[in-house]
């Protein structure tokens, strides 16, 4: 049965402001860490009131689907092609044209090259990716580098794109799959049900002329990012007792740009904090293949990062202090720092409710262990449409229903664990002794070192007689629960 939190009626939550989806414009100084993500009460979303369903916003007549996936991110568009290709009617709504912009890292793991097979997509270095061998950790003046372990479940290779291609290439899988893409529709708000208060539809906004146009479907997807303006106008609001990180990144020249590793360094301190405490989060250098790397930071907000933090100028510090073999200088930089939030821990719910289906930023898949994003994102999207398919199938308004309760039971079944060990971790890393003692601990035993990689990358054999993979599934299942 599903618990308090996905049951079809929203429980109730505080409403949040709705933060900078991947693509928006860079937040604010002090960002949704400690920022303006904490403030109460959600603000009015022009355009977003919701449309009852004998209402019809463009004039024009209604086009109709038997599903609606809002957002042609990696979530959405997974969820498009899942859909599509078992025949039904899919539109996929995208607010912007391909290709565009999204703030991300722009490395995959092997969970990520998963989903990519599975959508039949080429990941061959030839179609234009970068493949990488694992995670290069750089701390305390050390570096160790971690292969990504081979596994049945998961192929052992990561692989490095940018997010524009990214993003487009798995839409235009979809549309092949015989979804039908729509891009440019930029959607306003839900169509209800006034009986019922179930969505049946959305309105948006069509192309350049923004011309008023309405869409119906029993079912719709919201894969709008991190803003999901369509959750908030559903009444969907963030879960305040889980974490919010946030992300900048920019891409500079670097004779470094083919290095086959992710590299992640964890000694991340602001320059301009007297005490030089240590952040939750770490730096990033990934090489992207093409002449460039992208290079960020990500921190989660434990309570104890300081909210006068500037993560642009501390980007640039950190930037600053890079060995002279990466060739960083401010002339290098190839593109303006941009920053996201990072929506975790399954943060928005409930997932399933009145028709609407969250998935990826928008129903808050980020790791809290890593800020990865983009495999859950995809993992979502697939689960949502295996529970659309059997819903659809069903021949009663129950039997639909108790199928679509089966993604959020899928999600909890998948993340609970890993994701509440990630929160614990996160609250650790705002404890700089416990960091020093762990890190010294780990770095200085292989195996231990190794075990602790596979736990929070999250790359475990589901069904596995090895030891160290059994007590992983272990530590997981003896995590607190998401409902929590």
């Amino acid at each position: 049965m599903p618990g308090p939190a996905e049951q079809s009626s929203t429980r109730p939550a505080q409403p949040d402001p709705a933060g900078p989806s991947d693509g928006a414009e860079p937040v604010g100084a002090a960002g949704p860490v400690g920022g303006a993500e904490q403030a109460g009460g959600a603000e009015p979303v022009e355009g977003a009131e919701p449309v009852a369903a004998d209402d019809d916003a463009s004039g024009n007549g209604v086009d109709t689907a038997d599903v609606i996936v809002v957002g042609a991110g990696p979530a959405g568009s997974t969820a498009a092609y899942h859909l599509a290709r078992t025949g039904l009617d899919v539109l996929l709504l995208e607010k912007s044209a391909f290709p565009r912009e999204k703030v991300c890292g722009d490395g995959l793991t092997p969970r990520a090259v998963r989903q990519l097979i599975d959508l039949g997509i080429d990941v061959s270095e030839s179609a234009g990716w970068l493949h990488n061998r694992g995670l290069r950790i750089v701390a305390g003046g050390r570096r160790v580098e971690l292969d990504w372990p081979e596994l049945a479940a998961y192929p052992g290779f990561g692989l490095v794109r940018r997010r524009a291609d990214f993003d487009e290439l798995l839409a235009r899988r979809a549309a092949a799959a015989g979804a039908r893409l729509v891009e440019r529709a930029n959607v306003a708000g839900p169509v209800l049900d006034e009986r019922t208060g179930r969505i049946t539809g959305v309105t948006a906004r069509l192309g350049e002329e923004r011309r008023p146009v309405t869409y119906r479907a029993p079912l719709v997807v919201a894969a709008d990012g991190n803003s999901t303006r369509l959750s908030l106008a559903m009444r969907r609001y963030r879960r305040t007792d889980r974490a919010m990180g946030v992300a900048y990144r920019t891409y500079f020249t670097t004779p470094r740009h083919e290095d086959r590793y992710l590299e992640a360094w964890l000694d991340l301190r602001d320059p301009a904090d007297p005490a030089r405490r240590l952040l939750p989060g770490y730096a990033w250098v990934f090489g992207m293949g093409d002449g460039t790397a992208n290079i960020g930071l990500g921190v989660v907000d434990t309570g104890a990062v300081p909210r006068e933090v500037d993560w642009r100028q501390l980007l640039r510090r950190w930037c600053d202090d890079l060995p002279a073999e990466y060739g960083y200088h401010p002339e290098a930089v190839t593109e303006p720092i941009r920053g996201s939030a990072l929506p975790m821990g399954l943060n928005r719910q409930p997932h399933y409710a009145d028709g609407l289906l969250l998935v990826g930023d928008a129903g808050g898949t980020v790791s809290p262990a890593t800020g990865e994003g983009i495999a859950y994102a995809m993992e979502s999207g697939r689960f949502a449409a295996e529970a659309i398919v059997q819903a659809l199938a069903r021949r009663t308004d129950r039997g639909r229903d108790l199928a679509l309760r089966a993604y959020p039971q899928a999600l909890r079944a998948a993340y609970d664990g890993y994701f509440a060990l990630g929160r614990l971790t996160a609250a650790a890393l705002s404890r700089p002794r416990l960091v020093g003692a762990a890190g010294a601990a780990g770095l200085g035993n292989p195996a231990l070192l190794r075990a602790a990689f596979r736990l929070m990358v999250n790359l475990t054999e589901p069904n596995s007689r090895d030891a160290l993979d059994r007590l992983l599934h272990l530590l997981g299942r003896l995590a607190p629960s998401s409902r929590g």
